[in-house]
């Protein structure tokens, strides 16, 4: 598998904070959630299973995994499960990551009272998005 990058960085926020938002969104979308902490090195996986139906969610994103660890200044996300989505899918999963993407973006703006923030890094690539095709010069 090629290496994926970050999802979101978060500014401001602690990587147990932001585990939180996540397990929390997830919870109410339907979600059964299973929290690890590592100390060396420090960070946290987030896996979930989907166990109440929920139309909003597409087939290929009944299980997630996501990575959360500290960085300078906040925490980050990779975004580790689903590796791959079939074709007829992937306007549905793009939908349902832009939901969830947002989601967090607004709690984290409104719990800091926008002292805190996530950005997509320039390299963000989702697992099931081909990587970026090399340009020729």
């Amino acid at each position: 598998m090629a290496e994926v990058g970050d999802w979101l960085r978060g500014r401001g926020i602690g990587r147990e904070r932001l585990v939180g938002h996540i397990a929390d969104f997830l919870t109410a979308t339907g979600y059964t959630i299973e929290r690890a902490e590592t100390g060396e090195p420090a960070e946290s996986r987030v896996v979930a299973q989907l166990t109440r139906m929920n139309p909003s969610v597409p087939p290929g994103a009944h299980s997630l995994a996501f990575r959360i660890y500290p960085t300078a200044g906040g925490a980050a996300i990779t975004w580790l499960e689903p590796t791959s989505v079939p074709d007829g899918e992937w306007s549905r999963m793009d939908r349902f990551e832009r939901e969830f993407s947002q989601h967090l973006e607004r709690v984290v703006l409104t719990a800091s009272h926008a002292s805190a923030r996530l950005v997509r890094p320039p390299t963000s690539r989702l697992p099931w998005r081909p990587p970026p095709a090399a340009t020729a010069v």
